[in-house]
């Protein structure tokens, strides 16, 4: 009994090893060669010096920790600010769901980290047709701006 449940824990831990995050529609992903703890330090720096603010963050690693558990590294950091939310709530109110826009880290086999985030525009894309038109404008302004931090960050 008791090496079945040490094969059962082996297969089960082995399953909560990071599974890479890839391309798909809307996202970018950004691979870093920085440990997880420096990539997430540059992404708040990077958030700053881009005029926004992280107003979220969430992450299970350290929760699972305290259980005994290990898993890698991941966190989700929410970034927006205030002229945006006050812009975008006066074109859509059922968009403000979708504030913040959220980057994701996660730690990968090798040490490192991803980066990886769905576009504003695709976020805000759903609400388009019954929203001000300048809200997809707003959108692809944050595009440009959660590109910079991405890049700056990694």
């Amino acid at each position: 009994m008791r090496l079945v449940l040490i094969a059962i824990l082996a297969l089960w831990s082995a399953s909560a090893m990071a599974q890479s995050v890839t391309p798909r529609d809307g996202w970018v992903v950004m691979h870093s060669d920085k440990p997880f703890d420096v990539l997430l330090s540059d992404l708040r720096e990077a958030v700053s010096a881009n005029k926004m603010a992280v107003v979220t963050q969430a992450g299970p690693t350290g929760a699972a920790a305290n259980r005994g558990i290990t898993i890698p590294n991941n966190r989700v950091v929410g970034v927006f600010n205030n002229l945006f939310a006050v812009r975008i709530l006066n074109l859509s109110t059922p968009a403000m769901i979708e504030a913040p826009i959220r980057f994701y880290l996660t730690e990968t086999e090798d040490g490192a980290a991803t980066l990886s985030y769905k576009t504003p525009s695709f976020v805000f894309a759903p609400y388009a047709d019954d929203a001000e038109p300048d809200l997809l404008a707003a959108a692809t302004e944050l595009d440009a701006i959660f590109l910079a931090i991405a890049t700056a960050a990694r």
